[in-house]
């Protein structure tokens, strides 16, 4: 009985330590195009030279999208919706070499972002917390991939 209740535990502790997270990113792999022109077959005057796929800070971005939470306040909530389009916007817009597109969604984050801001007052205080942490997690990701794009 003790051997059973051992192998059973055992197989419990390896399946869920094994397991594989389900990964929620917008930017799974059916978004990506293996196979990209060079620079000068697209022309484009300035290159975007990051590896979103592998960018940490991109990473948290995605994740930072699927995790926000949901708010009492319906204004709130739509305006947050377009602030996570404008997020996917512009990893799509990294991700292409698309620096127009780039400065567009940045732009528009900024907006939602101001927008935000505002609604914030009628919030409750843990509300407003936990929004503001989401918020800073998102400005500081996004500082560091714009840093890493203007050292390239």
């Amino acid at each position: 009985m003790k051997r059973l209740f051992f192998f059973g535990v055992l197989i419990i502790i390896t399946s869920s330590c094994a397991t594989e997270k389900l990964n929620f990113s917008p930017l799974s792999n059916n978004f990506y195009s293996e196979a990209k022109g060079s620079d000068s077959d697209r022309g484009v005057k300035k290159s975007i030279d990051i590896n979103i796929k592998e960018n940490v800070n991109a990473s948290e971005i995605s994740n930072l999208i699927s995790t926000f939470p949901k708010f009492k306040n319906s204004g709130l909530n739509e305006e947050v919706i377009s602030l996570k389009y404008s997020l996917q916007n512009y990893l799509y817009a990294i991700d292409a070499n698309n620096l127009s597109g780039k400065n567009r969604a940045i732009k528009s984050f900024e907006k939602s972002y101001k927008k935000i801001q505002k609604l914030r007052q009628h919030l409750n205080k843990d509300d407003d917390e936990v929004l503001n942490r989401y918020l800073v997690r998102l400005k500081t990701n996004i500082t560091v991939i714009e840093d890493s794009l203007k050292g390239n």
